[in-house]
């Protein structure tokens, strides 16, 4: 085994089938060099324990970052995830994120010091959920037979699949093609030096309920201190398992994040180091 030169951070709570899935995915990876943490926010016990059979079964090492479940506290055991890793290269995605096998090596080769590189994610539907959580992934199981079902139940059934992110062009038709441009950060899908992220003091652990504002605020905290999110467009693509939407609209986390701006913070004392 070589020694890992990335380290694949993903955030988890109890969805054990998908995340056998995504680590099925990352098996397919074409880049070798990485390993995976797992930050856990809080899984019951027959979830760890099923997590502690796959390490075994991988041939990439797999680390296991838990702590007790006290509601929603991603952004805490996303800090206790980075403060593991054993690289200076670092990939976020959520637990629900299925990653076609070139990711890995798109994130790795457009890495710069000093840039966050962000991805966007195609939107599975719950017939294409299910197909791929039925059987074993393959390269196959990410060509023509999953675009031309998410092609069908877009033009048909109205679904949203953000459909056109699965094209990924190659390097030479993308340098002529595609203008790099600042981006948000996609939680679920974007990589930095450890070092940058260390250098805004990681998240901010006051965020604690889904979907709005934790990373935003990480956004904008890096900008501040001169590293912009730089979007790959026809690149790093990764596929978001179906789940129903659930309320964003939390004005706990919208009052943290305007504070943050107003105070124009970039190092948050609610981070790695306290």
């Amino acid at each position: 085994m070589n020694t890992p030169q990335l380290s694949l951070i993903i955030s988890f709570y109890n969805k054990i089938q998908i995340l056998e899935k995504v680590l099925e995915s990352v098996a397919l990876q074409t880049f070798r060099n990485f390993e995976v943490v797992i930050a856990d926010d809080g899984s019951k016990e027959s979830v760890v324990e099923r997590i502690r059979q796959l390490q075994k079964d991988y041939s990439f090492p797999i680390r296991h970052i838990w702590h007790e479940d006290a509601g929603w506290r991603k952004n805490e055991i996303l800090n206790k995830a980075v403060c593991s890793t054993e690289t200076e290269y670092i990939v976020f995605i959520d637990g629900d994120c299925i990653l076609e096998p070139h990711f890995l090596e798109d994130h790795y080769n457009a890495r710069k010091r000093g840039e966050v590189v962000t991805g966007r994610r195609v939107m599975l539907t719950p017939k294409a959920t299910d197909k791929l959580l039925a059987k074993k992934l393959s390269q196959a199981s990410f060509k023509f037979g999953l675009f031309f079902q998410l092609f069908i139940e877009t033009l048909f059934h109205g679904r949203k699949t953000l459909l056109e992110r699965m094209i990924r062009l190659p390097k030479c038709l993308r340098n002529i093609f595609i203008k790099e441009r600042k981006r948000f950060i996609l939680g679920c899908n974007f990589s930095l030096h450890k070092s940058d992220l260390l250098s805004v003091n990681g998240f901010d652990e006051r965020f604690q309920y889904p979907g709005y504002g934790e990373d935003i605020d990480l956004e904008f905290r890096l900008a501040r201190n001169g590293i912009p999110s730089v979007s790959r467009k026809c690149q790093i693509v990764q596929f978001h398992c179906y789940h129903k939407h659930f309320d964003t609209n939390y004005e706990p986390n919208k009052h943290l994040l305007q504070e943050n701006t107003d105070n124009n913070i970039t190092y948050t004392p609610y981070g790695i180091c306290k």
